[in-house]
């Protein structure tokens, strides 16, 4: 079986060499040269993913018991990290490869700008939010405090400067710093890259470690970042455990990393795993179990604790990591070569429908950091309104996929502004 890309319909990097032996040819000018479409699975699963993360950060959700967070060790925080880690490859990738290092390293740079201003942008929205309610509204709670926000306002000086040095990080505003900085390590393993792929492995690898070294017996505190200056609090995601789920996705988007073999084999025990771990990395499943049969919950009770470092979210436990890659192996499976299974083929109306609502998702996936900032901005928002009700049923779901009516049309609005359509057209 001849080595693909996972992903080999999306541009890949030529390298070098590639470029070397290139020659131009002759042109034909009357035709056109052939539109390459576009692998639908990364932009599809991203998509997923920030469906789940708006329905995961909207306050006191019924929706939340159903996410994969409470299924095992993993959730969409994977999905979003191991994406960004692909789409980087793809968007930052070819400027290293055609450019070199130092243009290479200034676009990642200019992202990262982008990032911090949009973590910026976001916190002081969401602040203000919180402020208006608490100051305009007679509420029966204090949704300043409901973030942990009160610091802040009562004490702005040292947090502004904490805020735009990252050393204040709130909970709920986490995941973009943890990108950012992550992001900022890209030409560390594009530089180490010049020795070989066995410097980019060991790089990410140490980084890991030294966010984890209970792995080799060093202690349970790792390298990692403060996030309050009244408290000893460390960033909720810390960037040097995440980095290797990024950099795993960079890998296979790269080339780097080989395709792994389509298996039955392998899909049984990934999926295995994805079972026979439930219980012991979801309090969900957990309490099925213990309701089922009382002694086996008796004898998985005592594994949380002995796990509890091997699946720490915080700083990328092992479990986590390996739990995310059967998961991830089994989403290649279902999507299938170029991700021909999700695409729909025939004319019947549950194929319209399909390509639809595929259509959608690829969107929202397309514009993950738009919808991300927007879905939580408004994940309080719609919190808010189910505070004024009973929160049944039917007013829970109304307000879920109202969310998801709003963070599709986030996306379609972004694409058609990144499209620049006040432009000439030529």
């Amino acid at each position: 079986m001849a080595k693909i890309s996972p992903f080999p319909t999306l541009q890949q990097d030529p390298g070098p060499a590639a470029n070397r032996s290139a020659s131009p040819g002759p042109v034909d000018l009357d035709k056109a040269p052939a539109k390459r479409q576009r692998d639908p699975r990364l932009d599809f699963y991203r998509g997923i993913a920030m469906f789940i993360i708006l329905v995961a950060h909207i306050p006191g959700n019924r929706w939340t018991g159903w996410i994969p967070a409470r299924f095992g060790f993993s959730d969409a925080t994977e999905i979003f990290v191991f994406c960004s880690g692909m789409a980087s490859a793809i968007a930052f990738g070819s400027s290293y490869a055609q450019q070199g290092w130092a243009l290479g390293t200034a676009r990642v740079v200019f992202r990262c700008w982008q990032v911090f201003w949009a973590h910026i942008g976001l916190f002081f929205f969401v602040a203000m939010t919180m402020a208006a309610l608490d100051t305009y509204g007679s509420f029966d709670k204090t949704y300043i405090n409901s973030l942990n926000l009160q610091h802040f306002f009562n004490n702005p000086a040292p947090q502004l400067v904490g805020l735009f040095t990252l050393t204040y990080v709130p909970n709920y505003f986490d995941i973009l710093p943890m990108y950012l900085v992550v992001l900022a390590l890209m030409p560390v393993m594009m530089g180490v890259e010049r020795l070989g792929l066995w410097a980019v492995a060991l790089t990410s690898g140490l980084i890991w470690l030294a966010a984890n070294p209970y792995l080799v017996g060093l202690g349970p505190d790792g390298l990692s970042l403060p996030a309050e200056p009244w408290s000893q609090r460390e960033w909720f995601f810390n960037p040097f455990g995440w980095q290797l789920l990024f950099f795993t996705g960079f890998a296979f988007m790269k080339g780097w990393l080989p395709p792994p073999p389509v298996s039955a084999l392998l899909g049984a025990a990934a999926a295995a795993f994805l079972l026979l771990s439930a219980p012991f990395g979801s309090w969900k499943v957990f309490l099925w179990v213990d309701a089922a049969n009382g002694d086996l919950g008796d004898m998985i009770r005592p594994w949380w604790q002995t796990t509890a470092q091997w699946r720490e979210k915080s700083d990328f436990g092992l479990l986590r990591y390996t739990h995310f890659l059967a998961l991830a192996y089994l989403g290649w499976l279902i999507a299938g070569t170029g991700g021909k299974r999700l695409i729909a083929s025939g004319h019947s109306l549950g194929a319209r429908i399909w390509a639809r609502l595929l259509g959608i998702i690829t969107k929202v996936g397309q514009q993950s950091l738009a919808v991300f900032v927007f879905s939580m901005a408004l994940a309080r928002l719609i919190g808010f309104a189910l505070d004024q009700t009973e929160r049944g049923i039917a007013i829970t779901a109304l307000a879920n996929l109202t969310g998801f009516a709003l963070i599709i049309a986030c996306a379609y609005g972004a694409g058609w502004f990144k499209s620049h359509p006040w432009r000439a057209k030529r």
